[in-house]
């Protein structure tokens, strides 16, 4: 096998695991264009990866607070550093439903968030990716908890 053909199956296999891995994944230009949605964003949008590339962020989702996310992506943009949302400031930056409706008794998909800053060849940040964490499970057990607290019984 040439060394094209083998750094071919590697990138054919990253895009996989990109794809199918178990967690958001979407890449915004710095215009909040669409550019990257993984299989995980569409099965919990109901969006396919080629309707959303290209489209505004706020545009689609609309549950999104603008001003907050810009000025979050900013401070990623010009520090070049990472940036992060947990469930107990804002439960969610993409309103999902739940998945585990007979099970589990969360209206909507709870979610932790980070911000990568994405270098180009010349070292600027030309994207931005996020990253969502479903964290369902850990904010029902965690609001379970507090319910039950001694302070609860008083």
């Amino acid at each position: 096998m040439s060394l094209e053909s083998s750094q071919l199956n590697e990138l054919h296999w990253l895009m996989e695991m990109l794809h199918n891995i178990d967690v958001g994944l979407v890449v915004l230009d710095r215009e909040y264009k669409i550019q990257i949605f993984n299989g995980f964003m569409e099965n919990h949008s109901g969006l396919l990866p080629r309707e959303v590339k290209g489209q505004c962020l706020f545009e689609l989702f609309k549950e999104i607070p603008q001003d907050w996310f810009v000025r979050k992506a900013d401070s990623v943009f010009l520090l070049k550093n990472k940036a992060f949302t947990i469930w107990e400031q804002r439960p969610y930056l993409f309103k999902f439903d739940s998945y585990r409706p007979v099970t589990g008794s969360a209206d909507f998909m709870y979610q932790n968030t980070t911000f990568l800053p994405l270098l180009s060849a010349t070292g600027e940040v030309s994207h931005l990716c996020l990253i969502v964490y479903d964290v369902t499970d850990n904010a029902m057990y965690k609001q379970s908890l507090e319910q039950v607290s001694p302070e609860s019984l008083t």
